[in-house]
């Protein structure tokens, strides 16, 4: 399937540097009916959903993946993005033409400078389309708390921050904004962005009209920002994911399912880790793996029977998901309709939430 039938024109100033305040007064578009769009807020979502619902969300944990370093006088920018053990990360690197296996950086934050810092890590190979793969001088254990001391939200690119020497680099609070208000299990280094939108005040009026919450989690990785740049999907590389479904999450999904309720996926990485656990006659089993599992219009859906999620990027994996999910002509409709109206776009823009209409 050729790539370019996912590209459209997104005007820059749609794309959002910060959140909805409050959380729950992002903008919601609609698509629950697939006849029909309709302008909503997220905190309208109570009153879309019906009593005995599901919603399946993502628990993970964002890290500070993000960490600012030198190698002599190169100041490079490393985001973490798969851990291979307890101290060795394959990584993304600013500015790595410099660096060659064997170097050393040095960490540092707007508190802590190059000559005093305690976290280093040294390069151990240069791995073209996967980065470059790094190991920290500290323990396992020593290292979630370095992270803590020395690392920063590992927001995606078309978010633009003052590096950490500016003095303005915290001033959007995005240690707490780019966070569910349900993150629990730490490993993430890419917000679930879908979650963010909800509140201690929606989730209470969900459980007022008996609508079920169901966790699993799926450390997201740093790779679902790469663009596809290749001219075919079929040629693409999907970064792998751990995920896991415990058998009680698994057991309450295949019950809804068998009593005719429905099934909704709160963002894409909740919906990529169910169909990862599914099988083909549509019954999900306990999981505890990774996945790289790639979703293109064709897809037949096993789980799911709405999707809520943001405003994803042309030509993106994540676009092409939506596609699948509710047929490309609606989604490119729906997409023309939200920039007309001026919805925010990306991890911190606007949310919607989609009728699945590709199903076994």
């Amino acid at each position: 399937m050729k790539v370019d039938l996912f590209d459209f024109e997104l005007p820059k100033d749609l794309i959002a540097a910060r959140p909805a305040t409050p959380r729950d007064h992002s903008r919601l578009l609609d698509l629950s009916d697939e006849a029909t769009i309709k302008d909503r807020h997220f905190y309208d979502l109570p009153d879309i959903l019906q009593p005995g619902d599901v919603l399946v969300v993502n628990d993970t944990k964002v890290i500070p993946a993000r960490l600012y370093g030198a190698r002599g006088d190169a100041l490079v920018e490393v985001t973490l993005y798969h851990p291979l053990d307890g101290i060795k990360w394959q990584s993304f690197i600013k500015n790595s033409k410099r660096l060659k296996p064997g170097d050393v950086i040095k960490f540092y934050t707007s508190d802590i400078d190059v000559e005093s810092s305690d976290f280093s890590a040294i390069v151990i190979e240069k791995q073209d389309e996967d980065g470059t793969l790094i190991e920290f001088a500290c323990s396992p254990s020593e290292l979630g708390k370095k992270l803590e001391k020395y690392g920063f939200m590992p927001l995606p690119p078309y978010i633009k921050r003052e590096k950490p020497r500016s003095g303005l680099w915290d001033r959007f609070n995005d240690k707490e904004n780019y966070q569910t208000v349900y993150a629990k299990h730490q490993g993430a280094v890419a917000a679930p962005t879908a979650g963010l939108h909800f509140t201690e005040n929606v989730l209470q009026k969900l459980k007022e009209k008996d609508i079920e919450t169901v966790y699993l989690t799926l450390h997201v990785g740093a790779g679902t920002f790469l663009p596809v740049k290749t001219e075919d999907t079929q040629d693409h590389k999907m970064h792998a994911e751990y995920g896991i479904i415990t058998p009680e999450a698994a057991e309450r999904i295949n019950k809804a399912k068998a009593e005719g309720r429905r099934i909704i996926a709160v963002g894409t990485t909740s919906l990529r880790l169910l169909e990862s656990a599914a099988d083909n006659g549509g019954i999900l089993h306990p999981f505890n793996d990774e996945t790289s599992i790639f979703i293109t219009p064709g897809y037949k859906f096993k789980i799911i029977d709405l999707l809520i999620t943001n405003f994803h990027l042309p030509k993106s994996t994540l676009f092409m998901l939506v596609c699948a999910v509710a047929g490309t002509e609606r989604m490119k409709e729906a997409y023309k309709h939200a920039i007309n109206e001026k919805y925010h776009f990306y991890s911190y823009g606007d949310s919607s939430i989609l009728k699945c209409v590709n199903k076994i």
